[in-house]
């Protein structure tokens, strides 16, 4: 079963990203924030991250942290609701795999990690 961390600090978002993934086959773990998340990533196989607004401590960071200290293929998809296109583009060329914006549908999720 593969391992997805979910970080944001919107609970709706955590439990709507979960609750797609867990019934997609993922087993998901959500974090409110990057310090906990990260201490995850660095203890358990992660094969993915949905990875949303964060205070502090950003969603780059968390991509970047996560790219340098990864052991195995990983993707890293960013769950937004400010991306505009070339926030997008930059996202991408940044270490993201792919960019989801809120509102987001269940659909689109799906896709996201099955790609």
């Amino acid at each position: 079963m593969p391992h997805v961390l979910i970080v944001d600090d919107d609970l709706a978002s955590r439990k709507l990203a979960r609750t797609v993934l867990e019934h997609m086959g993922w087993e998901a773990k959500d974090f409110p924030d990057a310090a906990s998340a990260l201490a995850c990533f660095r203890e358990e196989r992660i094969d993915a991250a949905l990875i949303g607004g964060l205070p502090g401590y950003g969603g780059l960071d968390v991509c970047r942290t996560m790219r340098e200290e990864q052991k195995g293929p990983l993707r890293i998809v960013a769950y937004t609701a400010s991306a505009q296109r070339e926030q997008t583009e930059d996202l991408l060329a940044r270490g993201f795999d792919e960019v989801l914006h809120k509102p987001v549908s269940v659909s689109e999720i799906e896709a996201a990690f099955n790609a």
